[in-house]
């Protein structure tokens, strides 16, 4: 049995859960691609080793759980180029159909959203800090300070240490 005929005998709730999906937008995907599965293969060919539904489970799980393409290859048995092929197949498969397509530009001067909410925080940029200037190499990595004058600057070296 197929992997998506066995994700579609679950329950509602818990398809939605771990597909991310419902079972009707799911099964509108499986409708589209496997028409274009069958125009792509009407001539004939070898016969591929994943299934339509096996490629749309992959892509669905490589954008719902972060998984990397090597471990979703090892699930289903292919390599991750296969992996890869798939996903981008599907990818431009659907959004060609124009059903599962997000609205663009358009859809926002229609006048349709009042409000956009954009982040702007700003972050401090990391920057390494500025070593004593003469300092040695070696010394920089031992902490050990490289002239006399730096050592009651050193906490290593402090005479309250010592």
């Amino acid at each position: 049995m197929e992997r998506a005929e066995k994700a579609l005998k679950m329950r509602d709730k818990q398809f939605k859960r771990i597909i991310g999906t419902t079972k009707p937008v799911f099964q509108m995907m499986i409708n589209v691609l496997e028409i274009a599965h069958e125009k792509l293969h009407e001539t004939g060919g070898k016969p591929p080793d994943l299934t339509v539904g096996d490629k749309l489970l992959m892509t669905l799980q490589y954008y719902r759980e972060y998984r990397t393409m090597e471990s979703i290859g090892v699930d289903y048995g292919c390599a991750k180029s296969s992996v890869c092929r798939a996903i981008n197949w599907v990818e431009n498969t659907l959004s060609a159909d124009g059903q599962f397509q997000l609205p663009g530009k358009q859809a926002l001067q229609d006048g349709t959203l009042k409000t956009v909410a954009i982040d702007v925080t700003e972050h401090p940029i990391e920057r390494p800090k500025t070593e004593l200037f003469g300092s040695s190499t070696n010394a920089k990595k031992s902490g050990i300070p490289a002239r006399k004058s730096d050592i009651r600057s050193s906490p290593r070296l402090s005479p309250t240490a010592m």
